[in-house]
């Protein structure tokens, strides 16, 4: 029985580390894993050496012609988000799919995907901060910006950088079973699952409120007091506006309902208390107004698909300090 080939692809200006997430994974023998020994190979559509990002260059040994043999496919990131794909990429990548390989983008390796039309009609994912990018260019794509990774079927997309070796790792346990993935898992130092999605790291900036007048000054009011009770009516008629006026200048200025944007800002206020404080779950979530640990939990799994003890084991200046001294 042939060894499963695994294309990684490669181009000039791609970063190091991610291409080196499908080598770690795919690139060394791990048959003492109960992984098979892939033929791993990493080919590009230029011809001799290609120049990274950090600076190094990297002779690619494989030409495109590899694609039609392969497994599974790989592309690790992109450039030229929006521009055409080159005819012979689109192609290869095309004829790999109709052959049966796994197509797999990682991260912005999604939006070469996207241009072959592969995509269409179907979910995937890719770096939070590219997702609208995505979805303006691809609006027939059902883009899911919170996940690390998803899986169709025959085509895998993930998100950012780190989400890649979530990504790969699927695809072990997918195929070659969880006992053999967690063995992999526990070599290269990786969580076999990690919990939650990449929401827990997306930036949510307020949108600029207008001038500082009292509709600006009464939100600026609510920020310095989260942990207080703030009604849609109590915050109108601070603002000096009706209900309804006051709701359709929210709707307009902040792009959201004033519930949404609420319940968001006691979310990142309860984010910094823990990574910040050692403060119980109670006292964190009185403090950023939820009133209860469970409600607390509700939102942070309802927006960040995690929970806060989780989240404070991730982020937390304790945890960091850990981290730093086993790295050490």
């Amino acid at each position: 029985m042939k060894n499963p080939i695994v294309a990684a692809v490669a181009f000039d200006g791609i970063s190091p580390f991610h291409l080196s997430v499908p080598c770690l994974v795919f690139g060394a023998d791990r048959t003492k894993l109960g992984l098979p020994r892939f033929d791993f190979r990493v080919c590009a559509m230029e011809e001799g050496p290609i120049h990274t990002d950090a600076g190094l260059s990297i002779l690619v040994p494989h030409g495109l012609s590899v694609l039609d043999e392969a497994d599974i496919v790989i592309i690790p990131s992109w450039k030229d988000l929006e521009a055409p794909l080159a005819a012979p990429f689109k192609d290869a990548l095309r004829r790999a799919h109709r052959h049966g390989a796994l197509i797999v983008g990682l991260c912005l390796g999604t939006f070469a995907i996207a241009g072959t039309g592969l995509l269409a009609g179907r979910k995937a994912t890719t770096h939070w901060a590219y997702t609208d990018q995505l979805q303006a260019l691809h609006p027939d794509i059902a883009i899911d910006a919170d996940v690390l990774y998803v899986d169709d079927g025959d085509i895998i997309t993930s998100a950012g950088v780190a989400a890649g070796l979530d990504c790969c790792l699927h695809i072990v346990r997918a195929r070659y079973g969880a006992e053999a993935a967690l063995r992999l898992a526990r070599h290269v130092v990786l969580s076999p699952h990690r919990q939650g999605g990449q929401a827990q790291f997306i930036e949510r900036p307020l949108a600029p409120t207008p001038n500082a007048d009292r509709f600006a000054r009464a939100l600026d009011q609510v920020r310095a007091t989260l942990g207080e009770t703030h009604s849609l009516d109590s915050v109108a008629d601070e603002a000096g506006l009706t209900r309804r006026t006051f709701t359709r200048r929210f709707q307009k200025s902040v792009g959201t309902s004033f519930g949404d944007w609420l319940a968001d800002q006691r979310v990142a206020l309860a984010q910094r208390l823990l990574e910040q404080t050692d403060k119980s779950m109670d006292m964190v979530a009185f403090e950023a107004g939820f009133g209860s640990a469970t409600s607390l939990r509700q939102h942070f799994a309802a927006r960040l698909r995690t929970s806060p003890v989780r989240y404070r084991r991730e982020f937390s200046r304790t945890a960091q300090n850990a981290g730093a001294l086993i790295g050490a």
